[in-house]
């Protein structure tokens, strides 16, 4: 039998956010958070979606949302394929994610903190080499912190250390893995990974799962190929303001070719249409 992948979004919801599971997602929140283990005691999972405040609003999905025992917010969203802005719109969740809490006439007093964790199978991170990374609201010379009410926690599955072991390290393997023996590996070193190994097993024999999971892997890979050829489309209209632009300088095709490190024939169809 071919195993799902845990580091699907849908997969790593139906694992991480059941009930039955609830100790699985204690011991990667602790692999993951420095926070104290009473924080752990007694995890509520919520409604997932973050609230509108207007019709113009963008709709936050968030993979596994959840409150701690005192009352931090949680959100832990899975991003198998780069897309346009990530940073910002890891910015905006989190804001979201503090702004709901208040109601009118809410002191500031009631805020929690807000903690962001985002796994993702590309270099969201390009700065470092780090396999996790931790973003608090520092002051820029002294690095102190401003408050602690929002964090951001990425987790990056293309960096994983090899030959290192550590609860994190093996919960990402975990999320990364893809052949039999890697997850009994790993399984073998923590019962909260057998744990979530044995239900990726019941859903991966699971038909019905598969088809849903495949379902929504085709709707994202839609979308990021969309955003994707979005993104292609602006360069290709810049390239064209430049051709001409330096056309109407005097360059001729050839010129403009070696300067843009253009096909020489890409540059005459655009002048053919200038």
């Amino acid at each position: 039998m071919e195993l799902l992948s845990a580091r699907s979004d849908y997969i790593f919801k139906l694992i991480f956010a059941d009930e039955r599971n609830i100790n699985c997602l204690k011991d990667f929140l602790q692999a993951v958070l420095c926070l104290g283990d009473e924080e752990f005691r007694a995890l509520k999972i919520t409604d997932p979606y973050l609230q509108k405040e207007s019709a113009e609003d963008k709709l936050g999905i968030l993979d596994v949302k959840l409150e701690t025992t005192g009352g931090h917010i949680i959100d832990i969203e899975v991003q198998l394929w780069s897309l346009p802005d990530m940073r910002s719109r890891v910015t905006y969740y989190l804001s979201k994610m503090v702004t709901e809490q208040l109601g009118a006439g809410n002191p500031y007093s009631d805020l929690r903190r807000a903690i962001s964790i985002v796994i993702v199978d590309f270099p969201l991170i390009t700065e470092t080499d780090s396999h996790h990374t931790t973003f608090q609201m520092l002051e820029c010379a002294e690095h102190f912190p401003f408050n602690d009410l929002t964090e951001i926690n990425v987790l990056d599955l293309t960096k994983i250390p090899e030959n290192q072991s550590d609860d994190l390290i093996n919960w990402m393997k975990f999320l990364k893995a893809e052949r039999e023996e890697e997850f009994e590996m790993l399984a073998r070193q923590n019962p909260q990974i057998n744990q979530a190994y044995a239900f990726l097993r019941d859903l991966s024999a699971d038909e019905a799962t598969r088809l849903r999971n495949e379902s929504r892997l085709k709707a994202k890979r839609d979308e990021w190929s969309r955003l994707a050829g979005a993104k292609q489309e602006g360069r290709n209209e810049e390239r064209i303001d430049i051709v001409q632009a330096m056309a109407r300088k005097g360059r001729n095709a050839t010129e403009i070719a070696d300067l843009l490190e253009m096909p020489q024939v890409q540059v005459e169809t655009i002048l053919r249409g200038f």
